[in-house]
């Protein structure tokens, strides 16, 4: 008699996989250029998804900061418990699409009274029963199980993408704020040699004053230049110490024997990426995979809501052994079975049904929206990047020429002033502008290495650790 159970397990697995009304998927076509714009110099040398972030930033304390912040960091724990929670949705939504078989034991006992019994006298009826079921088992002919179930794998997806964007974005954050930090010590250090020398200024100004070759003019000039430096200094010191506090909260954990550092112009960063073509790079990085899964995943929503408009069917079937007496259980002519096959169609719901399929193609069209935004917003951001890796790299060398001729300037100004040919005016000018041209050039090259580390995210780096 166990005839009809086997054959809706053989039919269930037959009929699950149906048929499909999910919606031909179509990928949008890129809503930007397929070559960079004109203004931008698009060579390289090295393809960025091919390099570990180990090999391009070689600072030995940068790489320190990168791995514990990969580690510690609760915003990237965050990112991993989601990428955990998808894969665990997606394991419940792919469940039902197999048979659930559950085996079942049990014991009902009654008493009836004698009053209620025609035998005049009470009766106690016991049954055991032992059973295989199949619990509400969906035939999935029109697909809608498996179009949830492709939607819950979409999702999935997107959230290990989102993850893998997070990382890369995590890896060139932790740079960016480590180099902002040296280039803050740089600074400050400059600021201190620049309080000392103005010191050392102040104090022989005196000394002319004392014998009567400076007056009081010069003297008030040195002053308030050694006091506008210590002001500097302390506001570098401000900028240094909340640099330093953002970078530990980055990391997201304390320690102090980090191996030593490099300075900026030691750093090694070789900003020579290879962009490559748009179409290429754009639908390489992670965060324009995950929308497109979030797109995917839409787009199987609708249907399984299309789906939802059909006939469900549904087998409950178990078989099993009965009998009034334990002892009796596996005797040959207690084997029982039962077998309910459900069918339900919508009627009338109140356009409930219409509505779940309107929510659907809008949530796919804020999809499809949402993924040409995000093309469009990589485009713009490696463009940015390229031009500011060739710009700044310009802006540098000039920078630097700058610098090296208000030193000279500086040098003559003041032999100027011993020779009593310039007024110290002249000199105090000639210090701000050195300490200007300076700074200037710590911030340009600070800029250059940062942009150097966002266009690494940019170009879609690090795919040593690709989605699973």
């Amino acid at each position: 008699m166990r005839k009809p159970a086997t054959l809706a397990v053989a039919l269930a697995a037959a009929l699950a996989a149906g048929c499909s009304f999910v919606p031909e998927y179509l990928r949008p076509a890129p809503p930007v250029s397929q070559q960079w714009p004109a203004t931008v110099r698009a060579d390289g040398v090295r393809a960025a998804a091919a390099l570990d972030w180990r090999d391009y930033f070689p600072d030995a304390r940068l790489q320190a900061l990168i791995a514990a912040a990969l580690e510690h960091n609760r915003d990237m724990r965050i990112a991993v418990a989601r990428v955990d929670e998808a894969r665990a949705l997606y394991g419940v939504q792919r469940a039902d699409r197999l048979p659930n078989f559950n085996v079942g034991a049990g014991e009902s006992a009654s008493r009836t009274p004698a009053d209620l019994n025609s035998a005049g006298r009470s009766m106690v009826s016991r049954r055991y029963d032992v059973n295989v079921s199949l619990v509400s088992f969906e035939l999935d002919f029109w697909g809608r199980v498996a179009s949830l179930s492709e939607a819950a794998k979409a999702s999935f997806l997107a959230t290990e993408e989102a993850r893998r964007a997070f990382r890369l974005s995590l890896i060139a954050g932790v740079a960016d704020a480590y180099l902002t930090l040296r280039e803050a010590d740089e600074r400050a250090e400059l600021a201190r040699q620049t309080v000392v020398a103005r010191a050392e200024t102040l104090r022989l100004v005196a000394k002319r004053r004392e014998v009567g070759l400076a007056g009081d003019l010069d003297y008030l000039q040195a002053d308030g230049a050694h006091e506008a430096a210590r002001a500097e200094l302390a506001s570098l010191e401000r900028q240094r110490a909340v640099a330093d506090n953002y970078l530990r909260a980055l990391v997201g954990v304390e320690q102090e024997n980090w191996p030593a550092g490099r300075s900026l112009v030691e750093q090694g960063i070789v900003p020579d990426l290879a962009p490559g073509l748009p179409s290429e790079t754009l639908t390489r990085r992670p965060d324009i995979l995950a929308a497109e899964q979030r797109l995917l995943a839409a787009n199987a929503s609708i249907g399984a809501a299309r789906a939802a408009f059909f006939p469900r069917i549904a087998l409950t079937a178990s078989t099993g052994t009965a009998s009034a007496e334990l002892s009796g259980l596996f005797e040959g002519g207690s084997r029982a079975w039962s077998f309910q096959p459900t069918l339900s169609l919508p009627i009338f719901d109140g356009g409930r049904l219409s509505a779940n399929l309107d929510l659907a193609e809008a949530r796919k069209e804020i999809a499809v929206a949402e993924y040409e935004k995000a093309i469009q917003q990589a485009f713009r951001e490696v463009a940015d990047l390229l031009v500011a890796r060739e710009k700044l790299a310009e802006q540098l060398v000039a920078q630097e020429a700058f610098d090296r001729t208000q030193r000279q300037r500086l040098t003559l100004a003041e032999a100027r002033y011993e020779a009593g040919v310039s007024s110290f005016l002249e000199v105090l000018d000639a210090q701000r502008e050195a300490f200007t041209a300076r700074q200037g050039v710590i911030q340009t090259r600070r800029a250059l290495l940062s942009a150097a580390a966002q266009l690494y995210k940019a170009l879609g780096g690090d795919e040593a650790s690709p989605a699973g």
